[in-house]
């Protein structure tokens, strides 16, 4: 079920810098560990749209990312520290001064950057159905005429650990493993990447979603700051920005009221408020956040018949029981609410995308068990992936291509210790600083991770005057957290982010 575009010539490239390849000091060639050098190979293509043929270059495999070494105030070179996996595409004979270049990754933590590759922007993508649709193993591989290739180059790359990236031989890989380790890697192959192919006069953009949208909020800030290197625009996919908006903890209420339009969203897909419209559900839901955070604020003092009737107001938007939100002392938790919804019907929803659904092991389980989206999901991107890199682009590789792991767990957030974890302001930050930032973000209904309102809430805690606010525009989609993969949503979303490309490339 490949249907491989045209491709016309091969041709590997082994460009480092000179002199990487050199024996250690005081070792001679046959026993010095030998540095790493790039591993890029070539393929040219052609894809064939209604709007007429894309002529393209891609370029996939390594990079290696290195430290200069200072020893007694003496310098000592630059040490191999990590090598890079990436998958970049540009337009032939386009005028780079002009063309937009968009570096994309998704999150995880530990998440490789496949799903926006092969999902959505890509010139290829993943044929995986749909909720209710979903396509059989060994699913497909097909055209992307939507692709965002139309109007940018792009840049796919996989943080340290993740895909093929991996520490240099000898090297540790829990440096990378953090908020800062991650933001300076990745900045550094944009950095990279930009002077090798002489793009610093092009319109730049980041596109990252979940955890890649934390990361991308604070590139944004951080590649100005050490670089120099301001961005036209920058594309946020799911982000999350401020993570206490989104992991309920003892002595916080704030996701509460925030995931109420979401629950309320998923109990009307499964069937739970018949004969009552999607807009009507949500809008109640959000209609009455104000008033259920006010309750949540008076805990114990709260008297009998006030909780009762927040109970029964509750247990109706989000299709819980009023005994299970009363047991849950008025504030469900996500992925036990996802867990309960459709228990008599023996089912669990997606966390990511809740339209899903999935049979547990067994039905008493208090959270869910796994995640019926990423069960659907992971086949299909996985197969597509492995095909694409050796079948079509002609990248070998024997390592494993890690699209998914938890070796980055524990993530460290020790720049964030004894507070919230927020990146909100340094999307403030970068935005006054760059008052041509342009911003979108795209967001899902059911998305039950990082839900709308949550989103909401951190835009609008920016602390950016009103001027720069306007400069970041919402859209939401009906579908989940990778919205994509419902088949209109994709459609309107890849319109939309061509539109926006092309908008803050030309102001």
């Amino acid at each position: 079920m490949s249907d491989t575009p045209t491709s016309e010539s091969t041709s590997r490239s082994e460009a480092e810098e000179p002199g990487t390849n050199r024996p250690a000091p005081g070792g001679d060639t046959a026993t010095a560990r030998q540095e790493p050098q790039d591993d890029l190979v070539t393929t040219r293509h052609t894809l064939h749209t209604p709007d007429g043929d894309l002529a393209y270059t891609a370029t996939t495999g390594r990079i290696v990312l290195r430290e200069e070494v200072t020893t007694d105030e003496k310098y000592g070179g630059r040490k191999a520290k990590a090598e890079m996996s990436l998958t970049y595409y540009t337009l032939d004979d386009a005028d780079v001064a002009r063309r937009p270049v968009t570096f994309a990754f998704n999150g995880g933590p530990g998440s490789s950057s496949v799903w926006l590759h092969l999902g959505l922007l890509g010139p290829r993508r993943v044929d995986s159905g749909d909720v209710g649709n979903l396509t059989p193993p060994p699913y497909g591989l097909i055209d992307n005429h939507e692709t965002l290739l139309r109007v940018s180059d792009l840049v796919f790359i996989d943080p340290v650990s993740t895909g093929y990236s991996r520490a240099a031989e000898g090297e540790k890989a829990r440096p990378y493993h953090g908020f800062t380790g991650d933001l300076e890697s990745v900045g550094e192959v944009i950095r990279l990447w930009t002077s090798r192919h002489d793009r610093w006069m092009s319109p730049k953009f980041l596109i990252g979603e979940s955890y890649g949208g934390t990361r991308g909020a604070s590139l944004a800030e951080y590649l100005q700051s050490r670089f120099g290197m301001f961005l036209n625009g920058l594309m946020l996919i799911a982000p999350a920005l401020n993570l206490e908006t989104l992991y309920h903890a003892d002595g916080s209420d704030l996701p509460n009221p925030l995931f109420l339009p979401v629950y309320a969203a998923t109990a009307h897909y499964h069937g739970l408020h018949p004969g009552r419209s999607l807009d009507e559900v949500v809008a109640d839901a959000r209609a009455y956040a104000d008033e259920y955070r006010a309750v949540l604020a008076r805990g114990q003092a709260l008297d009998d018949d006030a909780r009762a009737a927040a109970v029964a107001r509750v247990a109706a938007i989000t299709g819980l029981s009023e005994d299970y939100v009363d047991r849950a002392n008025l504030r469900p938790e996500h992925t036990r609410a996802y867990a309960e919804l459709l228990r008599s019907q023996r089912l669990v929803t997606g966390r990511l995308d809740t339209r899903f659904t999935g049979p547990a092991d067994h039905y008493t389980h208090e959270v869910m068990p796994g995640d019926p989206f990423l069960t659907a999901i992971l086949g299909p991107y996985s197969a597509a992936l492995h095909h694409y890199l050796r079948g079509e682009l002609e990248y070998g590789n024997d390592a494993v291509y890690e699209v998914m792991t938890g070796a980055v767990h524990p993530w460290s957030y020790k720049e964030f210790e004894g507070r919230a974890i927020d990146v909100a302001g340094k999307l403030a930050e970068a935005m006054i600083v760059n008052p041509h930032l342009q911003v979108h973000v795209a967001m899902g209904r059911y998305d039950g991770g990082v839900p709308v309102e949550a989103i909401e809430y951190s835009l609008d805690q920016m602390p950016v005057p009103r001027e720069a606010r306007e400069r970041v525009e919402t859209r939401t989609y009906p579908a989940g957290h990778m919205m994509y993969v419902h088949p209109e949503a994709r459609v309107q979303q890849s319109a939309d982010l061509a539109a926006f490309v092309e908008r803050a490339s030309n102001r």
